[in-house]
């Protein structure tokens, strides 16, 4: 990765595992204001003529987690001292105010205020009939749950007790499935947005190994945090033979339309705005 690409932040690193809503995951983030959005993906994969003239192509597999991870950190290596975003494909960047704001402008705000990372909820996205779309992705009737997320204290596993400014967030599919997902990825925080700096590493669970980063807000007030919507985990439940047979629907009593739009996400407590208006 050519060092001068990276040079000037915030730059987006979209991890594309399969084919599934690539231009509409890349169009989302281009229209988010990123100075560089940067596309990790494997040569076989296409992309739209409009697209591939606005981002870097990094023409590298990363269909499996471990395979991210690399990848990302070596990223983070590459670029330090700039504001960076990582999602996957079918995962969709909401902030406050979004629609009128860009993310450098909220970036520049949260780094006033002395942060050098951002806590976002990785909020589960769902087609509602799943007789007509069986991979579960459709953006025009998208749907989410209203209710059911929850935050328990993250043990320190040296101390045994509570991690300072710290909590495990749970909720969505994750949650509801359960059993069909493995205990290591039922949360659905992830430290989405940070400053990169020398040493700086993303850990397989979505935390860095800088304590401060993992923090929700700082120990004065709270600070904003976002949201990243995504068809990721219904996908997946669809895709895995084991669960796929299993789920008829992921609509129930809680199920609501999703709007794409942050108000819907900041009424329903999906993220905060801090001191940012």
């Amino acid at each position: 990765m050519a060092p001068k690409i990276l040079a000037k932040g915030p730059v987006a690193v979209i991890l594309v595992e399969d084919e599934t809503e690539v231009a509409s995951t890349l169009r989302h983030h281009l229209d988010c204001k990123f100075k560089v959005v940067l596309a990790v993906m494997p040569d076989a994969f296409d992309l739209p003529a409009d697209v591939a003239r606005q981002v870097v192509r990094v023409n590298h597999a990363v269909t499996r987690p471990e395979l991210a991870q690399a990848a990302l950190n070596r990223i983070i290596k590459s670029a330090p001292g700039v504001w960076m975003y990582y999602c996957f494909n079918g995962e969709y960047l909401f902030y406050p105010f979004c629609e009128t704001r860009s993310v450098g402008e909220m970036l520049a705000f949260h780094t006033e205020e002395r942060r050098d990372a951002m806590l976002c909820y990785v909020v589960d996205l769902y087609a509602d009939d799943l007789s007509e779309t069986p991979n579960a992705v459709s953006l025009e009737r998208a749907h989410m749950d209203r209710t059911g997320y929850y935050a328990l204290a993250r043990p320190d596993p040296v101390t045994g007790h509570p991690k300072e400014r710290q909590l495990d967030f749970f909720g969505g599919l994750r949650w509801r499935y359960e059993e069909h997902i493995p205990e290591a990825s039922r949360k659905i925080d992830r430290i989405g947005l940070f400053l990169t700096k020398p040493g700086l590493e993303l850990r397989s669970d979505h935390t860095f190994n800088d304590e401060e980063y993992n923090t929700y807000a700082c120990p004065w007030h709270n600070n904003l945090t976002a949201a990243i919507c995504s068809f990721r985990t219904a996908k997946a439940l669809k895709a895995n033979p084991g669960s796929a047979f299993d789920i008829q629907s992921f609509k129930w009593h809680n199920t609501t339309s999703f709007e794409w739009h942050s108000r819907q996400l900041l009424d329903l407590g999906l993220m905060e705005p801090g001191q940012w208006f």
